[in-house]
Parts: C-alpha cells; sequence; structure tokens
C-alpha cells in the first residue's frame, strides 16, 4: 500500500512540476506586441511570396566584424566600417529577414563611402543566422525575442558612447526595427529611414521619438500596405512627429538588389533620397 501511495505521489508530483513548468515557458517566451507584428507577417502568404531566394554574392571589401557585450549579459555582432578620423555620427544599418548577409555588408560599405566622417555599424539581430530560403527567412523572423533584439541595439548603442549622434536605416524586417532603434535611441537619435517596414502604431511610443523619419514604401507591397502607410501618417501626426513618406509603384523589397523584382532605377533614386536625408541629419558638408 504504501508502494502505490509512494507512487502516486511521485506522479502527482512530476505531473506539477510539467504543468508548471510549461505554464512558466509560456508566461516567459511569450512574444511582445512588436515580435507579435513580425511573426505574423511570417505567415502572411502575400508577404512570404513577395520574397524570392536573394540570387548568389560573396562581398569582398572593407569592413571588419566586431564583437560587444549587451545588457543581457550576452555578446553581439556586427559588421564594422569605422571612420577614417574620429568621429560621434554613427548610422546603424539593420538588415531584411533574410540576416546579416553579404548584400547587407555590401550597402553598409556604399553608406561609408558616400558618408565619410560617419561610423556604419550594420546590426545582426539574427545572432549570426542568416536564411537563404524564404522559409527559412519567416522562421528567423519569427523567432526574434524583442527584449534580446533591443538589448543587441543598446549594446550597440553603449559600443557608440553616450556621445554618439545615431541615425538608423533598415529594410523589411530592419525598416520596422529602424523606426525602434529611433525610439531606442531617444536623444541620440538624429535621423530614421525605414523602408517597407512596419510602423510603430503606438501613438504614445512615437511622441517619445527625437527625430523626423523618413519612409520609402512601395505601392504594390500586400503587407506594408498604402493603408498601412496611411495609418502610420495619421499616427505621427497625431504624436506631432514629422514623417516624410515616398512612395514608388513598386513591389515589397524592391530596392533590394538581391531580389529578383529589383527596380533599379526606382532603388538608385529611393537611395540617393535616404542618403541626402542622412547627410542632412548628420549635417555632413
Amino acid at each position: 500500500m504504501q508502494k502505490i501511495l509512494s507512487l502516486l505521489v511521485f506522479f502527482f508530483s512530476t505531473v506539477t512540476f510539467a504543468s508548471a513548468q510549461s505554464a512558466m515557458m509560456s508566461c516567459c517566451t511569450k512574444p511582445t506586441a512588436a515580435t507579435e507584428a513580425f511573426a505574423m507577417l511570417a505567415n502572411d502568404d502575400a508577404f512570404v511570396g513577395g520574397h524570392d531566394a536573394p540570387l548568389p554574392y560573396t562581398y569582398q571589401g572593407a569592413g571588419d566584424m566586431v564583437s560587444y557585450p549587451t545588457p543581457d549579459g550576452k555578446t553581439a555582432k556586427a559588421f564594422m566600417l569605422k571612420s577614417a578620423t574620429p568621429s560621434t555620427k554613427y548610422l546603424f544599418v539593420i538588415h531584411e529577414w533574410w540576416g546579416l548577409n553579404d548584400y547587407i555588408k555590401r550597402e553598409a560599405a556604399g553608406f561609408a563611402r558616400e558618408m565619410p566622417g560617419v561610423n556604419i555599424i550594420a546590426l545582426d539581430l539574427y545572432d549570426g543566422q542568416v536564411a537563404t530560403a524564404p522559409a527559412e527567412a519567416g522562421k528567423l523572423m519569427q523567432s526574434v525575442q524583442t527584449s534580446r533584439a533591443e538589448a543587441i541595439i543598446k549594446g550597440a548603442m553603449q559600443y557608440a558612447g553616450p556621445k554618439a549622434q545615431i541615425a538608423s536605416i533598415g529594410w523589411c524586417f530592419g525598416g520596422g526595427w529602424s523606426l525602434q532603434t529611433a525610439l531606442l535611441a531617444s536623444k541620440q537619435a538624429v535621423g530614421c529611414v525605414m523602408y517597407y517596414g512596419m510602423p510603430e502604431k503606438d501613438v504614445t511610443r512615437l511622441k517619445m521619438l527625437n527625430t523626423d523619419v523618413l519612409g520609402i514604401f512601395a505601392l504594390q507591397d500586400k503587407s506594408i500596405s498604402p493603408e498601412v502607410v496611411a495609418q502610420f501618417q495619421k499616427n505621427m501626426a497625431a504624436a506631432g512627429k514629422k514623417l516624410t513618406v515616398k512612395n514608388y509603384d513598386a513591389v515589397h523589397a524592391f530596392a533590394n538588389p538581391s531580389n529578383p523584382n529589383y527596380n533599379k532605377a526606382y532603388a538608385d533614386e529611393a537611395h540617393d533620397l535616404a542618403v541626402a536625408y542622412l547627410k542632412k541629419s548628420f549635417k555632413l558638408k
């Protein structure tokens, strides 16, 4: 009888522990609103269908991978191109849903050439993982925890220093995080460019912006649609913040040279617009 009672106690203890552990996992891994927004896009057939696998490319040029501590007790890596002269100006470049691949490194190097005197740092919100197929990219984007992404950005801010002037630019997944970076940078933020990224919808949060925003969007984008952009404009107006929107009659990711639907004419025009904006933000000559 005692053996039976012991077995019953063990059984119920195990079940209780497993249930508690499950509840804890459910609580602690619950995605925040920002993570949910990106995760929803990864489940959107129209969004996934708008991303063909990137064309093969290998970057060979200037720049180095650097690592830095993050507030969550971990470390992060980034692709860095330092200014030839000491500078407190930093451009944070944030990758698309593919990850920090060679195309993003090429973009970062281009910004370094066009904006001498600015440190360029391409962040890695995927912690070293890079996708080469849409399904894989969707899983990576869904797996991003807001707390970790914010820790990576905050660590980069600490790496840049308290006197750094910070501007951000990003595409797709990175477009949304470019705006979040501007919010996290607070008074250090001097500029923000977001290419077809998910806007922040909380007007209260938008009121915290210390910079204006340049938004570059695609009229044929079925996910970050003209309706989404229009609401973003209303929200920014309600927050009392300046938003400049440039729409192109193109599909999502039209500015990505790895995309078979790449529109060079529109991409070049948008790039020139972004660089002119960033130069003005940094007060470059």
